[in-house]
C-alpha cells in the first residue's frame, strides 16, 4: 500500500503521521523533485501557509528532508533517503534548470571532498550545477 511509505519515512524520524504531515509528505515525494514552500503553497492551496512552513520546519528538524540553495532566491527542499542523516558526508550534487527553474537532486553523486583549512568546522555543503534540464534543452526555443 502507498499509503505505507509514507508513514514509514514518518515513523522512522519520529514524526507524528497527522493527516497534513502524510498530506505534505505525499505531495513532496509525488513531484519527484526540490521543491520551495510557495511550489507547495501553490499545490496544496487548501493548506495554510503557516502549517505549511511549520511542517517544512520540523521536516527540517527531524532529518525527512533536506533543503537546498540553489540559487534562484528561494530554498527548496527534498525529501531524503531512510539512511540520509544529512551529515555533510551525505551531502549530494543538486542541479538547478536555468530554463524552467526546478532543482534536482543527484543523489547518486556525492559532493566532492573539500579539506577546510585547519580550525574551520565543516556543517555542511552547497554544491549546485546550473544548466538546462533535459524537457528544456530539447525545446526549439532554449537560449
Amino acid at each position: 500500500m502507498e499509503e505505507d511509505i509514507y508513514l514509514h519515512k514518518l515513523n522512522l524520524r519520529n514524526v507524528k503521521p497527522t493527516a497534513i504531515r502524510l498530506l505534505i509528505l505525499r505531495t513532496m515525494m509525488e513531484m519527484n523533485r526540490a521543491v520551495s514552500q510557495p511550489d507547495l503553497e501553490e499545490k496544496l492551496q487548501t493548506v495554510d501557509k503557516s502549517t505549511i512552513f511549520r511542517t517544512i520546519s520540523l521536516f527540517l528538524d527531524r532529518h525527512l528532508i533536506h533543503a537546498i540553495d540553489d540559487g534562484s532566491g528561494a530554498l527548496k527542499y527534498a525529501v531524503c533517503s531512510d539512511d540520509c542523516t544529512c551529515s555533510v558526508s551525505d551531502q549530494h550534487v543538486h542541479f538547478y534548470c536555468e530554463g524552467c527553474h526546478r532543482a534536482f537532486c543527484f543523489r547518486s553523486q556525492a559532493v566532492p571532498v573539500v579539506q577546510a583549512p585547519e580550525g574551520f568546522v565543516l556543517h555542511g555543503v552547497n554544491y549546485v550545477l546550473k544548466g538546462l534540464c533535459p524537457a528544456c534543452a530539447a525545446r526549439p526555443d532554449k537560449d
